[in-house]
């Protein structure tokens, strides 16, 4: 007897075939050259993805795919934007939700859902919900997420333990974090720092308690673990709303840990030595970030490090983040590229590059194995992103969110280092941002 998705699939592979689109084997890639991958990140999650191709390229001989690798973020969303525009689109690429957006509202992205329901490989109930989700535009899943994970708090165990100071662990508060953070900040002596100048000598600490980016995604589950929201209706989102008291009280205490308590390196440091490098380089004792981090500081021999969860206010809720495979409409390889997801996304594919540390699998099986919490490279504490995951939450996929996002950086930087007055940052804040909601497009 043959079982209906398997049916599906002969009836899939036969209208390929029909139509001209493409066939069942490997040729098609042979006909339309090497599947182009276009991803962003640093040396060792670009070196994570070509672990995958290579053993992709194994596990299906005679199958190519070519990495595009883009500088930056907003280097790959120029690279994707001038390539559709040229006509030349990379077959896949891998972004964030919350940048995919404005690609889904012009038609870009090739809808999965015929594909998913032919496919013996993926099945989306063995995904995690929110992460799938949050790639469907207008009722279509237009991209399949490799990863789900929430923000973590990074810190330098070996400093901890070297100044005494307890090591941060579930429950604690955002109280909790600055008085942390606090004596953690030390100077050259040892000694802990308090405020903005070192008491006596006015140097500055040679190792700062937390590293933190002054951002909405940073923002964002301290204003909802306070009881607040970041835009006025998740559903049709058509401004920021930071001016309630308890998102304000997320806001003034996010700007303090530079204003008020010095704990986090200025902005000159920042551009001298950014908060990844300055952990690694054993000059921060705690990091804010998520998982990407970890293919970085698995290079790290000189201490000992792990992940504790995000400190609460009245709950604990964390923040999505998910970077998911998207295929361009307009590529001219969608068999291939599709066979290369479906192992990408795979068991197999996950187990291998979460293995590399660059990710928290999407897929929930792999997730629980040993290729993401096994012992042998730390963190030690991995479960901690297992564990935010039903609490995290998704900010808007309106199509103009990647300019909401950079907007509202220059503002909060501003706040942050400058000490701009809060009611002012909140004034800017909405008046910058709420015509970017009212020309972009919600899926």
């Amino acid at each position: 007897m043959v079982r209906p998705k398997a049916l599906l699939a002969l009836l899939l592979s036969a209208l390929l075939v029909l139509t001209g689109c493409g066939s069942g084997d490997d040729s098609s890639s042979e006909r339309g050259g090497p599947v182009k991958l276009l991803v962003f990140g640093a040396p060792e999650e670009l070196a994570a993805y070509r672990t995958l191709l290579d053993a992709y390229a194994k596990a299906r001989p005679g199958s190519e795919v070519q990495l595009i690798e883009a500088s930056d973020r907003k280097d790959l969303l120029a690279r994707l934007a001038t390539s559709v525009a040229g006509g030349a689109p990379p077959d896949l690429f891998l972004m964030n939700y919350r940048f995919y957006g404005q690609f889904a509202a012009k038609g870009v992205v090739e809808p999965l859902d015929g594909r998913i329901a032919a496919s013996d490989v993926v099945d989306p109930a063995a995904y995690y919900p929110v992460a799938m989700e949050a790639f469907t535009w207008g009722g279509k899943q237009l991209c399949l997420p490799q990863n789900v994970s929430s923000l973590a708090v990074y810190y330098n165990r070996s400093l901890f333990q070297k100044h005494g100071v307890p090591e941060p662990k579930a429950g604690w508060t955002w109280n909790d974090l600055v008085g942390t953070a606090t004596a953690m900040t030390r100077d050259s002596r040892g000694l802990v720092v308090r405020g903005t100048e070192s008491e006596g000598a006015a140097q500055r600490p040679a190792v700062h308690g937390l590293g933190v980016e002054p951002s909405i995604i940073r923002l964002a589950p301290f204003v909802w673990s306070n009881g607040g929201d970041i835009v006025d209706d998740t559903e049709k989102p058509t401004r920021l709303a930071l001016d309630t008291p308890a998102a304000r009280e997320a806001l003034k205490n996010l700007v303090d840990l530079r204003q008020a308590y010095g704990v986090v390196p200025t902005d000159e440091e920042v551009e001298a030595e950014d908060d990844e490098s300055r952990f690694a380089n054993g000059r921060l004792a705690m990091l804010m970030t998520s998982r990407r981090a970890t293919t970085n500081f698995r290079t790290i021999t000189d201490f000992e490090w792990d992940v504790a969860p995000l400190p609460v206010y009245q709950k604990s809720v964390g923040v999505l983040h998910s970077d998911a495979y998207c295929m361009t409409r307009g590529s001219k390889n969608k068999d291939a590229a599709w066979r290369f997801l479906e192992y990408a996304i795979g068991e197999e594919g996950q187990k291998i590059i979460a293995a590399t540390g660059r990710t928290v699998p999407s897929h929930i099986g792999v997730s629980q194995s040993s290729a993401f919490l096994g012992p042998s490279q730390p963190p030690r504490s991995a479960k901690v992103f297992l564990d935010a995951i039903p609490t995290v939450r998704a900010l808007p996929t309106v199509s103009t969110w990647p300019e909401i996002e950079d907007v509202a950086y220059g503002i909060l930087e501003n706040a942050m280092h400058r000490g701009d007055k809060l009611d002012d940052v909140i004034r800017d804040l909405d008046q910058q941002t709420r015509p970017l909601f009212a020309r972009g497009e919600q899926g």
